[in-house]
């Protein structure tokens, strides 16, 4: 009752599927690790920034050796003097801290804000997850628009990005920024 061609066909598979088994097959090779030869073409493709970024995000940008002061090289150039900025919250007294009201118009929130906190820690304080990078005023990663208020309402304590034209027209930094007056701020905006 045994179909001897269907058993011949099962024993010569069979025998095909052992020889295949332990035959020599070409050798599986590992393709060379290629990656650093692509960061360094990566690098070399992505212009230099005129200022120090630290923790720049670009490809062979900033990095560790960024962070902190007293740093040589890009972050204080021999014989340069930093530019006073004439604003220094800590400078304020407890008792002549102001309290303004800030509009968040993109969380539809209003909160009060010191005068000296800063204004991404004020929304950061409520929950409100905001981009920021340096946090030193150096990058544009906090920038934000003046919806409502004047760009005097808004005093910087480290600007090293905005040109003077840029904060005219009420673009801030809000990792460096406090209100002096009650405003309306639109986050995530750069110019």
């Amino acid at each position: 009752m045994v179909n001897e061609l269907g058993l011949g066909l099962g024993l010569l598979l069979a025998l095909i599927v052992v020889a295949l088994h332990y035959t020599k097959g070409t050798e599986w090779r590992i393709a060379d690790d290629i990656s650093q030869e692509v960061l360094d073409q990566r690098a070399a493709s992505v212009p230099e920034t005129d200022f120090p970024e630290p923790m720049n995000r670009s490809i062979g940008g900033g990095g560790a050796v960024a962070i902190g002061g007293g740093a040589e090289g890009e972050l204080a150039g021999e014989g340069e003097e930093e530019e006073d900025t004439g604003f220094d919250p800590s400078a304020i007294p407890e008792d002549e801290v102001e309290y303004f009201e800030v509009e968040y118009v993109n969380e539809g929130e209003t909160i009060e804000v010191a005068s000296n906190e800063r204004i991404l820690e004020a929304g950061e304080d409520e929950g409100w997850d905001f981009p920021y990078s340096c946090r030193e005023g150096q990058c544009l990663s906090c920038g934000a628009k003046l919806a409502d208020g004047e760009p005097d309402d808004i005093v910087h304590s480290n600007n090293d990005t905005l040109s003077e034209d840029e904060i005219e027209k009420g673009y801030f930094l809000s990792c460096t920024a406090y209100p002096q007056a009650d405003i309306g701020v639109e986050t995530n905006e750069t110019p």
